[in-house]
């Protein structure tokens, strides 16, 4: 079997710390069919007793190369194995030509778990990967033993890896900040809504809170507001320039003021 053996190990990103967390082989009523077409060879093949001399070689060709393809079958089926790491999904299967399928945790968007009425019986179900890709080469798995067992497991792989929280983390979409404006306030009595003050109002940007408190302490100020714009923008400069912060002047002290007469001319 070793000739056939998938040889796991050498597939992981052992550098990066990658671990396997669970290998699933094919459920045993994957091979059910194949197995029943073993046995159907076996008794072509005992048929050679049963004929003529002359016509022996027709159950041996018969009975032998249903035996072969059912072996093969079987083969296939034991080679093809799916394993869960704590960084993605993998299936390896192929006999003669190896074939690896990959999907990375982070791509999983949903997992559907289908049970037949014999999967519900023996134990087996098949999986459905959907991921962000339109086209992707790890999405149907069959015949996966105790599959509620599997999809906690990749479920808890998922959360351990912190990826459950990463939509939570993104800045809010233009759909979230739409629903996050305040609604407009009520036109005040005797205007109308076709009216210029309310064209006005309907076409004014909204505001957020901070922005409406800074506006109203600028408005507040008269014509200093040109003189609090230019010593911000004095600012935000020299922070860019990394510019050393000018020293304070220290704070008025009386009794340190001078108190003598001033010489005014006469």
């Amino acid at each position: 079997m070793s000739l056939f053996d998938p040889r796991i190990d050498k597939h992981l990103i052992a550098d990066q710390g990658e671990v396997v967390i669970d290998e699933v082989h094919k459920h045993w009523a994957a091979v059910v069919v194949a197995t029943l077409e073993l046995f159907g060879g076996v008794v072509l093949l005992l048929l050679v007793f049963f004929v003529p001399a002359q016509a022996w070689w027709v159950p041996v060709l018969l009975g032998g190369a249903i035996c072969l393809h059912a072996g093969w079958r079987i083969l296939e089926r034991r080679t093809d194995i799916f394993v869960i790491t704590n960084m993605r999904v993998f299936r390896v299967h192929g006999i003669l030509s190896r074939s690896i399928a990959t999907m990375p945790l982070a791509r999983i968007l949903d997992i559907s778990v289908h049970k037949p009425i014999l999967g519900r019986v023996f134990g087996y179900g098949h999986f459905v990967f959907e991921s962000a890709a339109q086209a992707q080469g790890l999405r149907e798995i069959r015949y996966v033993g105790d599959p509620d067992g599997r999809g906690l497991t990749i479920q808890r792989v998922i959360q351990q890896a912190g990826l459950r929280g990463f939509v939570a983390n993104q800045p809010m979409t233009s759909v979230d900040a739409r629903r996050s404006i305040p609604p407009a306030p009520p036109l005040p009595s005797g205007h109308d809504r076709d009216s210029p003050w309310a064209q006005t109002a309907q076409l004014r940007p909204e505001r957020s809170p901070e922005q409406t408190s800074t506006d109203a302490e600028t408005a507040g100020m008269g014509w200093d507001w040109l003189a609090v714009a230019q010593r911000r923008e004095q600012e935000r400069l020299a922070h860019l320039r990394c510019d050393p912060e000018p020293e304070e002047s220290p704070p008025f002290d009386p009794d340190r003021t001078s108190t003598a007469p001033i010489d005014l001319p006469r």
